[in-house]
């Protein structure tokens, strides 16, 4: 009996061996049965879960099998190639691999960071000229993707990355065809356009997309028997992902939830995330090292104790420990701060800032801790808007100043100089309708905008909203359009440089307090100088409102602002978004739906109820007419922004006319918002609409010189 006890023994023995091996290499995320551990772990629970993969080393949080990680963004897996028996160790999502990087795996209890790898290949088919690569995130809201460079290799294509929030594409490289031989491993090294592009991710929270699309005359150069040339490959060059207890925001928060907090070795304390201001780590104190995740994972350093003399030291190192991590980090930041400004060209900033006497009143150079100290430390709460190029803050400078902050994804080194002359030019811009730029930031690794704060949203959000209680007046349309028309004219030719928006669209048409409009995000804007009458450039901009001729050919000028404000227009008139769904359920392009609608039907057929109502047919033909001017297909037909504003101030002056109203009183009059009205039925202009005619514009100047100066442009006909 004894003996059959003893080999029973054994046998059980050798089997929780054999399960350990295999929860050593092999992951278990797939693994429905094994489950997150969120009670209190002690050094003793965690000495049966596995702790290497290959070479790679990692520890609680991080873990494989059932109660072996503290919630699933920290589940890993370990697989083992069969024909090599390399180990390799992924995240949570099975794609992003753990590289040996900056260590010997994931350091618990010193560094948040993880290097990563991340990479995929699309093949490449004859008479195939768009390709898309599956979409990557960071895996998990307790990760975040800090630094990456991201290298595309491939023959002959531009880079498109691909923002599904908004449904917008941006160029960010190409690549070319090789001349001679070249090795996959050569391009990669040198990635200088040729055979492989790179792009430079950081502080990215969504994650990345691109889109392949074959560059003209390129198809014949490739050569689909060389296996290098038949695919396009994308992969993580140096990438970091920040990782951190994502359970509760700040440390006060997680430290009143018991039941969760995490930081539960003694002698370990909480830090805040310093990186995305939501979340924490654990840290062990000074003079202790170990994991401040699990119950007693935090022991006194034995090489520190063997070097004190005295107990005070012991006393001294310890109380001091946290002191010192925080000046070392305050050190680094200040650092990092310095190597930002430096390579943003700060110096040269200044050097502009100093060489115009009224510059310094005009622009100024903040530091991260103005802006920090004005926006809670960038808090999610202040977030006022998101687009493709980044996000928008609310912030309230020391002077009390309401300043909207402009916090960009990324931006190109090579565009850093042509950023800081535009930012030394366009703070310079002095007019009503304009936002004003106040200065930026370059501590950061891209640059911050700060402009003046406009409170009342935009026209696209007034015109496009889902609630139909208040809605724009046919005379607040006429007023908001001259008004972003003269603020277009005035960049185009007014100003000291000519300056392209390259991005007009309702949605950068903000309104004041007052609802005066004012154009902003000069994000995808180029300055040209006087004598110049276009540039080549990539094209960027919005779908809906790009123009055709500067889509196919890639030459910016003037007239591509023309086309977008037409769009504009249109949209005042028929009250569509320009991608609008039609009732068929199919996406429609509004502007090829307004203009094969005026060649079917009158365009009282086709325009919004309530302009229907509100104004005459003359006026809806005259701005009908202006509307489809501005979008014809070549740019040299179409008029300047200039004859756009008189046809407009025309328009409105007569319409002031019609009413009987003063220009110059034309702001005592009702408030701007006002419901929809029921047509009069003799057809004319009924008397509470010219109540509320043009109620922000001030001393209106008259209408005749205008007229007549409009007149002489031949392109245009009589409004």
């Amino acid at each position: 009996m004894e003996c059959g006890f003893l080999i029973l023994v054994l046998v059980l023995a050798l089997l929780g061996t054999q399960t350990t091996r295999v929860l050593g290499a092999v992951g278990t995320s797939s693994r429905p049965y094994e489950q997150s551990n969120l009670a209190v772990p002690s050094a003793a629970m965690m000495g049966r879960c596995p702790k290497k993969c290959g070479n790679l080393s990692f520890a609680y949080p991080f873990g494989m099998g059932t109660g072996c990680f503290r919630n699933p963004d920290f589940n890993l897996t370990c697989v083992v190639e069969g024909s090599t028996g390399t180990s390799r160790l992924f995240l949570r999502d099975g794609i992003t691999e753990v590289a040996a990087g900056h260590g010997s795996g994931i350091e618990v209890g010193w560094s948040p960071e993880i290097s990563i790898s991340y990479t995929e290949t699309v093949p490449v088919r004859s008479g195939v000229d768009v390709y898309n690569m599956s979409s990557w995130s960071p895996p998990g809201r307790s990760f975040l993707l800090f630094d990456a460079s991201i290298n595309v290799t491939g023959c002959g294509f531009d880079v498109y990355m691909l923002d599904h929030d908004l449904n917008t594409t941006s160029k960010v490289c190409s690549t070319t065809c090789p001349g001679g031989e070249i090795t996959e491993t050569m391009a990669m090294q040198n990635c200088n356009d040729t055979w492989c592009c790179s792009v430079r991710f950081f502080f990215n929270f969504n994650g990345f997309q691109f889109s392949f699309v074959r560059r003209r005359g390129e198809e014949g150069r490739v050569n689909y028997t060389s296996p290098l040339w038949n695919k396009i490959s994308v992969t993580t060059d140096d990438a970091i992902l920040l990782w951190y207890v994502a359970d509760q925001q700040r440390c006060a928060d997680a430290e009143a939830d018991v039941a969760t907090y995490a930081c539960l070795s003694s002698n370990s304390s909480c830090t805040d995330n310093d990186f995305t201001y939501s979340g924490y780590q654990c840290y062990c104190d000074g003079g202790y090292v170990g994991n401040p995740y699990v119950r007693g994972g935090c022991s006194r350093d034995k090489g520190i104790i063997i070097g004190l003399s005295s107990g005070f030291g012991v006393l001294f190192l310890s109380l001091s420990g946290v002191f010192i991590v925080h000046k070392w980090k305050s050190h680094i930041r200040r650092q990092m701060r310095r190597k930002y400004f430096r390579k943003n060209q700060g110096l040269l900033l200044e050097q502009l800032i100093s060489s115009d006497e009224n510059a310094s009143d005009k622009t100024r150079i903040f530091s991260v801790e103005e802006l920090e100290k004005a926006t809670d430390n960038f808090h999610q709460t202040r977030i006022v808007g998101r687009g493709g190029h980044g996000m928008v803050y609310k912030g309230i400078l020391s002077d009390q100043r309401v300043v909207a902050i402009k916090k960009s994804k990324v931006i190109e080194q090579g565009e850093i100089n042509q950023f800081i002359n535009e930012v030394a030019i366009l703070s310079q811009i002095n007019h009503r309708n304009i936002v004003k730029l106040f200065g930026c930031c370059l501590e950061t690794e891209v640059p911050l905008l700060v402009y003046d704060f406009i409170p009342n949203g935009s026209l696209y959000g007034i015109l496009h909203s889902d609630s139909n209680t208040s809605c724009l007046s046919w005379d607040d349309c006429i007023r908001i359009a001259l008004e972003a028309a003269g603020a277009l004219s005035y960049l185009h030719s007014a100003a000291s440089i000519s300056v392209f928006h390259r991005d007009v669209k309702s949605s950068n048409i903000l309104l004041d307090g007052n609802y005066t409009a004012k154009v902003a995000d000069f994000g995808a804007s180029r300055l040209v100088s006087i004598d110049q009458t276009h540039i080549v450039t990539n094209v960027q901009g919005t779908f809906g409102y790009l123009d055709r001729e500067y889509y196919y050919t890639g030459q910016l000028n003037e007239k591509s602002d023309v086309y977008s404000f037409g769009v504009v227009l249109i949209e005042l008139l028929l009250r569509r978004e320009p991608i609008f769904t039609s009732e068929s359920g199919s996406k429609q392009n509004l502007s090829n739906y307004f203009l094969s609608g005026l060649k079917a039907r009158p365009v009282t057929e086709i325009v919004a109820a309530q302009v229907l109502d509100e104004a005459t047919e003359e006026e809806i033909s005259s701005v009908a007419s202006l509307a489809e001017m501005c979008l014809r297909l070549r740019g040299e037909d179409r008029p300047t922004m200039k004859h756009v504003e008189m046809a407009l101030r025309v328009l409105q002056t007569e319409r002031l006319k019609l009413c009987h109203v003063d220009p110059g009183n034309a702001q005592e009059k009702e408030p701007l918002l006002t419901p929809a009205r029921e047509k009069d039925s003799s057809d004319q202009l009924v008397a509470s609409d010219c109540v509320n005619a043009n109620l922000a514009s001030e001393n209106m100047k008259p209408c005749y010189s205008f007229e007549q100066e409009f007149m002489s442009y031949d392109g245009v006909s009589r409004l």
